[in-house]
């Protein structure tokens, strides 16, 4: 009887939230020359106890190979970087229905961290990131919470994404995917790969 009641207390236990890291492989372009394409990485601390709901739903976007050969659509020097739509129309006709519920904003929106995008309407966030350039604790009150931050010097590769403004039409982007960015828009910085790291590589 004690074992059993004490298996069940264990069973109720609430899961300890933990850190986990997710590394991004990127093609960028400094400058307007296409002979100034540079590859880099970057690593995001993704902190699950600031945004649970946004953080476990990004690893499962991860783990899906979602960011995968994405481009950085939305580019903002005084403000920040948007992505996270998929180069496969296919993909996002299902993934954008795919939202989650809005939480708490538990740390506010500095330089270097990452949130999920979301419209004004509620539970609206699906697969849309950006991280921000500058301090913007001016979007904590509007529901936007973020999940992690960029690690180390990796905002200097961040920083070097080709600054293609808003010119990128995301509804194109949604119904033609890669094909209309790669034509219309070829010095889009993008990104190759976005893999969890294991504990032995930290």
């Amino acid at each position: 009887m004690a074992y059993s009641l004490l298996a069940l207390f264990i069973a109720f236990l609430p899961v300890a939230l933990a850190d986990f890291r997710v590394k991004f492989d990127v093609i960028t372009t400094d400058g307007y020359s296409s002979q100034n394409i540079e590859s880099g990485s970057f690593v995001l601390r993704v902190h699950e106890d600031w945004a649970p709901i946004g953080a476990a739903h990004f690893k499962k976007l991860v783990l899906k190979g979602h960011y995968d050969d994405t481009r950085f659509f939305r580019v903002i020097p005084s403000f920040m970087v948007q992505f996270g739509l998929s180069g496969d129309p296919a993909v996002s006709a299902v993934a954008s229905k795919d939202t989650i519920m809005d939480e708490p904003v538990k740390v506010s929106n500095k330089p270097g961290y990452i949130t999920f995008a979301k419209t004004g309407a509620p539970n609206s966030r699906s697969t849309q990131l950006f991280i921000n350039y500058v301090d913007n604790g001016r979007l904590d009150g509007m529901g936007f919470a973020p999940f992690g931050e960029v690690e180390g010097d990796g905002m200097a590769v961040v920083k070097k994404i080709h600054n293609c403004g808003e010119k990128p039409n995301q509804a194109a982007i949604q119904s033609r995917g890669n094909e209309y960015l790669d034509e219309s828009f070829p010095k889009l910085s993008k990104i190759v790969s976005a893999r969890i790291l294991e504990e032995s590589e930290l």
